[in-house]
């Protein structure tokens, strides 16, 4: 999985789950773009990657004229675009509220940065791969939420539910450019934003009936997550497109 010479968009990737997928694929040689809302998060986490060239970008992924910019900017720095990853997400404790107290804002925030910022995205980067003919690869970063119902996260679930439906419709209609649109459904994985969700959840009245362990006994990393979309992204996964790989360490397996 040489991925030597590749440039790679990582909305989120500053942080967390993006950080992992960053140093994973840097160390495979990319070329890499973080994307964060605030340019010294997108910094720091460059500083952090001395191996490869990599660019600090501030963008708020849910306004498209933002979007656009950052495109812009990293076809103009790098001189071509081939992969986008997909992880900037509203998701822990923020992602949280029951169903009856969820406010109006809070539902914007969700829809408009895990659903709209996925298609804007998308969206922009693929014009830009159709217009150069690059044969490129998006990743959507999901969750198993996306295929198990979580107490108290019906926006959340939901829009993860809806990255892997864009994932199959976007596949289809890019195919004919070779542009391939694939999903990973991470499970359980330690970051720090999580590290403290169980204390958070629990008074929030989730009830521990629902909260399901992960059969391999032990959390995945942000590089395990980082390894998937390596291979996802690479020329070994050359015929996978419109698909979801599950990376849960069996969380969805009863």
């Amino acid at each position: 999985m040489d991925l030597k010479g590749k440039v790679a968009i990582i909305t989120g990737g500053g942080t967390g789950i993006g950080f992992g997928i960053a140093q994973v694929l840097a160390g495979k040689g990319a070329k890499l773009a973080l994307v964060q809302p605030l340019a010294e998060t997108a910094q720091r986490a460059a500083a952090q990657l001395k191996q490869v060239e990599t660019l600090a970008v501030a963008a708020d992924i849910r306004d498209p004229n933002a979007v656009q910019r950052m495109v812009d900017s990293v076809a103009r720095h790098f001189g071509k675009i081939d992969v986008l990853v997909n992880n900037a997400a509203i998701t822990g404790m923020p992602a949280i509220a029951p169903m009856l107290e969820c406010s109006s804002s809070q539902v914007d925030e969700i829809v408009d940065v895990n659903l709209k910022g996925t298609f804007y995205c998308s969206k922009a980067v693929a014009k830009y791969m159709v217009a150069v003919g690059t044969h490129g690869s998006i990743v959507h970063i999901a969750s198993v939420g996306a295929y198990a119902a979580q107490q108290f996260a019906i926006l959340y679930c939901a829009t993860k539910a809806a990255q892997v439906s864009m994932a199959q419709a976007m596949a289809l209609e890019l195919a004919p450019y070779k542009i391939r649109v694939n999903c990973i459904a991470p499970g359980d994985i330690s970051t720090d934003t999580n590290a403290h969700t169980k204390e958070h959840i629990d008074k929030v009245g989730v009830s521990p009936e629902y909260v399901r362990a992960t059969p391999l006994g032990h959390p995945g990393s942000p590089q395990d997550i980082g390894q998937a979309v390596a291979f996802l992204v690479s020329e070994d996964a050359g015929f996978v497109t419109g698909t979801t790989l599950k990376v849960d360490g069996g969380f969805l397996t009863y």
